[in-house]
């Protein structure tokens, strides 16, 4: 079945792509094009020794029994899901707190999605399970088929381990859907045209309509409560069930950073009033709020990426007495904040180094948390405010392997699971730099190497967009594939990210996008110029949007790098927006049908700066034809283009595997041993 999208101003002002047919994902002539460019590719780069070592010693990684099972709580159980080598495709099960503290939890499998997919003869790849308060018996379990983000839904009962005969049941769409009680449940999903002609769904491929669906009645039968404009993002309801504070809540998202809340009481709408561009949630008596721009309240403004508290029924009646709970400074910013039944807990970044503080919920005071280790990366992994002060907490850094603690807020932790070393990291340093951008702004970046190596093939890493944080973390694949054979490994946090709140990332959105790839090239000239590496030497690698940063290094930047490894990538801007959840991310990157907007992204649309007479650096391509995020189209095209242009790339495009471009393990270990091979092959100089 073909998606590609209806014309607009854009596909009109574009008649010269001759490429477009490629936008037809499934479509016959797209896909014998893509097994063309496949078998080459894995012909020449998946053979010979090396090739089969990186890909077992991923494989191994992603495989082993002995990494942490991580768990979420649910009732008197912790739920996990599990993928190995026997189980290719998964098992939901669940433990004992007891059990799963010893050595061999005794684990219960609720389902195997293995079996299931032979059964039903469906590619079936998990995607998560929603279990009904306080009963936990009845779950709304998502499958996707081949990893799309697109998902079939259907009520599940534990305690029968069984698919409910008449239960809420949804077809392959991006729904979303959510529990009120046993009988009733929140539904937004594409119900088709509407009485004006208009669609269920926004531009962006998401739902617009959230409707009130009880059992046993058809879904055409469910009552509106809730609907956003079709060209918002998304919108819709839940349900809180916290008892004795149960409330019902409604947003829509007008663009990717921006949203209207309220509150849906007794038939009426009430709009919770804060900034749209702020970060908020209501947790009992309380009003969270991060503003994500400086917001002034009477006298007083809170600068972006604060932290804020008030009393949610006083701000409702027009009060805005604020208690701050954190002040950003120039090196300080808040990544996360998480509840428990007592405390607030807040992980901030200290120039990309993670800090906890624990927070007495109504007084605010704060407490230490002993027993978590220094000089980590530590984030809250689980918490049930309702019910308890547990919490479960990771720790990990690039040399130490992820540490599962366990505690109770407020009290001494302790380790209680610990995954393997899968590298020798003895003669493993890390170390923080810092570069200089283009417009003086200094860019931290991370070097992991062996001691011992001073020099040599280095391969750098971005990704410089919507506020995503690149913090320190085990290097289990990339130690093994990379650094264990004397590659240096490189993370840039550069602008567009969160690492230092909400400003570093605004700066670099739409005509402010040039800081990305200024800070990312400056990264790289630095590991030139302090003798780490030469542009021959020198890799880059990322995904999605970190796809579009290796799609501009090879545009603008080229003689900077020996090769880029380029993945489920951006590329045709003038066109992203039309092509599946793209119009969504307008609000990062602007709008292409405004000729002021176009202007400042065209410098940085990869596809539209291809040349000719221009020497790049070798290039690996990959997508996934099941990613119906970021359309394989991009990628297809821009090896399309380099192609007809004189130039040699290497393609390869997963016929499953969603945005994440593997669907199972092995896929996965398959694709990281192909941008391993192909980096060594350029970079070892071989």
């Amino acid at each position: 079945m073909s998606t590609e999208q209806p014309t607009s101003t854009a596909s009109d002002a574009t008649p010269d792509d001759p490429y477009v047919w490629l936008e037809d994902v499934t479509g016959d002539a797209a896909l014998d094009w893509v097994r063309a460019h496949n078998e080459p590719t894995v012909a020449d780069l998946a053979s010979g020794d090396r090739f089969s070592t990186l890909e077992s010693e991923a494989l191994e990684v992603l495989d082993t029994d002995d990494r942490i099972p991580y768990v979420r709580r649910r009732g008197e159980y912790l739920y996990n899901f599990w993928r190995d080598a026997t189980n290719p495709k998964g098992l939901w099960r669940r433990t004992t707190l007891e059990s799963y503290r010893s050595d061999s939890p005794d684990w219960d499998v609720l389902i195997d999605v293995d079996a299931l997919a032979a059964a039903e003869d469906e590619n079936w790849v998990w995607a998560g399970a929603t279990v009904l308060r306080p009963e936990y018996r009845h779950a709304l379990v998502s499958l996707s088929r081949g990893g799309a983000d697109a998902t079939v839904i259907r009520e599940f009962d534990i305690e029968t381990r069984s698919w409910v005969a008449d239960g809420f049941e949804l077809p392959e769409n991006k729904s979303s859907i959510g529990w009120i009680d046993r009988d009733t449940v929140y539904v937004g999903t594409d119900f088709g045209e509407q009485p004006d002609g208009s669609s269920a769904l926004t531009t962006s491929g998401y739902p617009r309509i959230t409707k009130r669906w009880s059992r046993g009645t058809p879904l055409a039968d469910a009552v509106e409560v809730f609907a956003g404009e079709v060209d918002d993002v998304s919108a819709g309801a839940g349900y809180d069930s916290t008892p004795g504070y149960e409330r019902h809540f409604a947003s829509r998202a007008t663009d990717f950073f921006n949203a209207e809340r309220y509150e849906l009481r007794d038939g009426e709408r009430i709009r919770i009033d804060v900034p749209t561009d702020a970060h908020s949630g209501v947790r009992l008596d309380w009003l969270i709020v991060m503003p994500r721009s400086d917001w002034t309240i009477g006298d007083t403004t809170y600068p972006t990426g604060s932290l804020l508290v008030f009393d949610y029924a006083d701000y409702l009646a027009g009060g805005r007495d604020a208690t701050v709970l954190f002040t950003p400074d120039a090196h300080t910013s808040l990544a996360d904040y998480s509840f428990t039944a007592s405390h607030l807990i807040l992980t901030t970044l200290h120039d990309v180094h993670t800090e906890v503080t624990t927070l007495t919920l109504g007084t605010w005071e704060p407490l230490e948390t002993p027993g978590l280790p220094p000089l980590a990366t530590i984030s809250v992994l689980d918490t049930d405010p309702d019910e308890s002060d547990e919490i479960f907490w990771s720790a990990d850094s690039f040399t130490t392997p992820p540490s599962l603690l366990y505690g109770q807020s407020g009290g001494e932790v302790e380790v209680i699971k610990q995954s393997p070393a899968f590298f020798d990291a003895d003669d493993v340093v890390a170390e923080q730099r810092f570069a200089t951008s283009d417009d003086g702004t200094a860019v931290p970046y991370f070097v992991v190497r062996r001691a011992g190596v001073e020099s040599g093939p280095t391969l750098l890493y971005g990704y410089g967009g919507f506020e995503n944080s690149l913090t320190p973390g085990y290097m289990a694949i990339a130690g093994r594939g990379w650094v264990a054979r004397g590659g240096i490994y490189v993370i840039a946090n550069i602008r567009g990210g969160g690492e230092y709140g909400p400003s570093w990332h605004t700066q670099a959105q739409k005509a402010g996008r040039h800081k990305v790839y200024e800070d990312f090239s400056s990264v790289a000239k630095a590991l030139v110029s302090e003798g780490l590496t030469t542009p021959k030497q020198l890799g880059a690698q990322g995904g999605s949007n970190g796809g579009l940063l290796m799609g501009v290094m090879l545009t603008r930047y080229p003689e900077l790098f020996g090769a880029l490894v380029c993945q489920v990538p951006l590329i045709d801007m003038r066109r992203f927006h039309l092509l599946l959840a793209g119009a969504s991310w307008m609000a990062e990157y602007g709008d292409p049908d405004d000729p002021e907007q176009w202007a400042f992204m065209e410098p940085f649309s990869p596809y539209q700066n291809l040349r000719a007479d221009a020497a790049y650096p070798e290039l690996l391509v990959t997508t996934s034809t099941r990613d119906d995020r970021v359309h394989p189209g991009h990628a297809r095209k821009l090896v399309a283009r380099l192609e007809e242009l004189g130039h040699s790339v290497s393609y390869y495009e997963n016929i499953e595997g969603g945005h994440g471009g593997a669907a199972d393990n092995k896929q996965a270990a398959f694709k990281s041993a192909l941008a391993y091979e192909f980096l060594w092959r350029v970079l070892g100089q071989e």
